[in-house]
């Protein structure tokens, strides 16, 4: 019996040592030297990817360290640049906005102006009201569509082309209760006209270029699922 037992334990001993040497071999072991576990909010450059829940604060380019609050402060401070002045009125406007839409981005929103600017005065010159409800606040499309119905009546049309917008500059900026509100100053490059029942000119020209200047103001609920931005009133420029 006593044989039996020390034999069974030799046994065990070797299954044991040759199980921890297998483990060994699969796992291996720690030298001081293994890479840190990976950080899946790390693109390959080593900065917090946009978007990801750590990425409050954008490191300025070979910044040590991503979370280091004071290269915080500057960005903050320019963010609005070029668009407007650090500690404007503009700035602090647009400060609200972004507070109220964090997916509100400047450039974004002035490409789609810009697009909207030419598209409303393309339509309003064809008559176009489908594209022009969709664009314009309710009050906005109700004046558009009156001028529309007038100058049919009189038998006019407009001829319009744009040659270029040559600015789009922030005027205003702010929140008006749940509506984000950013006036901008459009100058443009165009040719038109307006030529009578016989197809006379009668305003404008055929072939000139002119340059038009703008106030317009663009809005949106931040309330809403619905991303866009509509003209909520219009004026000369200054």
């Amino acid at each position: 019996m006593q044989g039996s037992f020390d034999l069974t334990t030799i046994i065990f001993a070797f299954l044991a040592a040759f199980v921890v040497w297998k483990l060994r071999s699969i796992l291996g072991t720690r030298t001081g030297e293994e890479k840190p576990p990976r950080n899946p909010f790390l693109n390959g450059a080593g900065n917090v990817r946009s978007g990801a829940p750590e990425a409050k604060i954008i490191p300025l380019p070979g910044a040590a360290n991503a979370n280091v609050a004071p290269s915080a402060a500057p960005a903050a401070a320019d963010r609005w640049k070029p668009y407007a002045e650090p500690g404007s009125k503009i700035a602090a406007g647009l400060d609200a906005i972004a507070a109220a839409d964090p997916t509100f981005a400047i450039q974004p929103f002035l490409d789609g102006a810009k697009a909207a600017y030419e598209m409303i005065v393309v339509s309003f010159a064809d008559g176009d009201r489908p594209v022009l409800q969709n664009l314009l606040a309710k009050d906005v499309y109700d004046s558009f569509a009156a001028a529309l119905a007038e100058r049919e009546k009189r038998g006019e049309k407009v001829e319009t082309s744009f040659v270029a917008i040559d600015n789009a500059a922030v005027a205003d900026a702010g929140m008006r209760g749940r509506f984000a509100e950013i006036t901008l100053r459009f100058s443009a490059q165009m040719i038109t006209a307006t030529r009578d029942s016989s197809g006379a000119v009668t305003e404008g020209s055929a072939d000139k270029v002119v340059e038009v200047n703008d106030t317009w103001s663009f809005a949106r609920d931040v309330n809403s699922r619905d991303p866009n931005w509509k003209l909520v009133s219009t004026g000369g420029g200054v």
